[in-house]
């Protein structure tokens, strides 16, 4: 998978994935981070990219020249069907199942805004997609684009240890992770639950699946509500159905 990120600081970029599962995946030869920088295209011996925002208000926002030349740069190096995507606030949220979605493209342009944004006619004319990695603001599209490039790598097949932690990560089936556990049995006064110890699988995956809905329900209530229509396995459905009745008689504490 070949990624551009159009970028004002493209040594950040290319620090940042020197490490862990993306430089894993970069040495395997399973994924390309290039940068493209919009300062490369300006004609200016200051090389410019900003300036006031027409209209009055405080900052500055980013030039549409340079930067749709630096977009058409950084397209041109990645495969046919690669889009361009903007990261920015008011972008579609980022999920996994979005994760998902982009780890089956051959590549992405991700565009890192700066200042009080973006001229707006660079989206219109230099972008296909928006995303957004949450609801607050940063200085900067540049960690949001790190986010995506994290998690989209993890995907790709042959980036981690094992293919099976990404298939058990949180979000991966709508619902949180369950709690883990290792060595040593007992610390602090806390022991690991028996049944991890027990040896049985199916009821250690039981127990999994059920601390993963009862923790959900908790903690993010919200994932549960968007799975009501049918995302919920069969084994999930009614793993969470014995929680509600156990805390209805007050058998469970919250």
């Amino acid at each position: 998978m070949r990624l551009q990120v159009v970028t004002l600081f493209p040594d950040l970029i290319a620090a940042a994935v020197r490490f862990g599962v993306l430089g894993r995946a970069i040495e395997r030869g399973l994924l390309e981070v290039g940068t493209e920088d919009p300062r490369a295209h300006t004609r200016d011996v200051h090389q410019t990219v900003d300036d006031r925002p027409y209209g009055g208000g405080p900052g500055m926002v980013m030039k549409a020249e340079p930067l749709l030349a630096a977009i058409g740069a950084a397209h041109s190096r990645v495969p046919a069907g690669s889009p361009r995507i903007y990261l920015s606030a008011q972008g579609e949220p980022f999920t996994q199942a979005r994760a998902r979605e982009l780890a089956a493209l051959p590549g992405l342009v991700l565009v890192a805004g700066r200042y009080e944004g973006v001229d707006e006619r660079v989206v219109e004319l230099g972008i296909d997609r928006e995303l957004s990695v949450g609801d607050y603001v940063l200085s900067g599209g540049e960690f949001p684009a790190l986010v995506v490039i994290d998690a989209v790598a993890r995907l790709l097949t042959g980036a981690l240890g094992d293919e099976r932690s990404a298939q058990t990560d949180s979000f991966s089936d709508g619902l949180l992770d369950w709690p883990h556990y290792t060595r040593p049995e007992v610390f602090a006064g806390l022991s690991v639950p028996p049944v991890l110890l027990s040896g049985n699988h199916a009821d250690i995956q039981r127990w999994r699946l059920s601390q993963a809905v009862t923790r959900t329900w908790r903690r993010r209530p919200d994932l549960l509500a968007a799975m009501a229509a049918g995302g919920l396995s069969p084994e999930a459905s009614r793993l969470l159905n014995e929680f509600l009745a156990a805390r209805a008689a007050g058998t469970t504490s919250d």
